[in-house]
């Protein structure tokens, strides 16, 4: 595999206040070696600050790099760890592979890196540390192109949603499972690009032995991570999302020694004292005109007043 060169405009994140997690730093240090040791520029940050206004959190280790896809003249390869916060999986929590806030190890590479370069590097890793793969997955379309990139080293099994677009990039993509749960994908947008990401809680898991957090812990690690990224409560945007796992927290008779902790379960105290002395006065009313006019989530009253 050739030597890849770091590129000035994309320097480390500067270093983030540490959340209140515990992290899976031997994976973390193996994977930053196992890139440096490779000539791959390597970069750990911590923040789910979004970098482009497309989402409110970073959602994904790519997403600081993706107007380098459709730069036709840009070349170079990239390493990173990225600390993703993805609220689609808010209602999944509990289930042992959604954690809501976690880590990606990505592997950018822009008209460099050929996809069967990735796929060695991706297989070399996970051998490493003992995650080796159960089987992959190939679009059909593409199971006579890539599936000799694997050497027969793995079974190969066909998957017409191997398919990745952002709106605007797209591209085929393998993605590789363990026990029946996908530990991480490489895309090939474009067909000249390799966005590879894998999940390093899940890697954790599967290496370590880690038990899977409950609920509770998923959400406190998602609000702590917030609250670490610069945020408070509010009622726009971030904010909104912050005070929205805080509430979830308190009605599930959770706990969280914070002073935005402590300042919602005021607040919804006093919401509960509101609601009970309007509900009488207004039975009828649609959830709607409570939540509209006075701020009051009735799914979180009933049962609590």
């Amino acid at each position: 595999m050739p030597s890849f060169s770091a590129h000035p405009i994309f320097a480390p994140a500067p270093k983030q206040k540490e959340v209140a997690y515990v992290i899976a730093g031997r994976l973390i240090r193996q994977y930053q070696r196992f890139c440096q040791d490779r000539g791959i520029d390597f970069s750990l940050n911590l923040s789910v600050r979004p970098f482009d206004s497309t989402t409110l959190f970073c959602s994904a280790g790519m997403q600081q790099y993706k107007p380098l896809f459709a730069d036709i003249a840009f070349k170079d390869t990239f390493a990173n760890i990225q600390s993703c916060l993805r609220l689609g999986d808010l209602d999944e929590i509990g289930d042992g592979t959604h954690f809501l806030r976690f880590n990606m190890l990505g592997l950018f590479s822009f008209r460099q890196m050929t996809l069967a370069e990735a796929i060695s590097f991706w297989l070399d890793f996970l051998d490493g540390i003992g995650a080796w793969p159960d089987h992959v997955t190939i679009h059909p379309d593409k199971l006579d192109d890539w599936g000799p990139l694997y050497s027969g080293r793995l079974p190969i099994v066909p998957d017409p949603e191997c398919i990745w677009s952002d709106g605007n990039v797209s591209g085929y993509c393998t993605e590789f499972y363990r026990d029946g749960v996908e530990i991480g994908n490489i895309v090939n947008p474009l067909g000249t690009c390799i966005d590879a990401g894998f999940g390093l809680d899940r890697l954790d898991m599967l290496v370590n032995r880690t038990p899977a957090p409950n609920p509770q812990a998923i959400l406190i690690d998602a609000i702590q991570s917030i609250i670490a990224s610069g945020y408070s409560p509010g009622n726009k945007e971030q904010g909104y999302i912050l005070r929205k796992l805080l509430r979830r927290l308190a009605l599930s008779d959770g706990f969280l020694d914070h002073p935005f902790f402590h300042d919602e379960l005021v607040r919804q105290e006093r919401l509960r004292q509101h609601y009970a002395k309007l509900k009488p006065k207004h039975p009828d009313k649609p959830a709607e005109w409570w939540f509209d006019t006075h701020g009051i989530d009735i799914g979180d009253m009933e049962g609590r007043v």
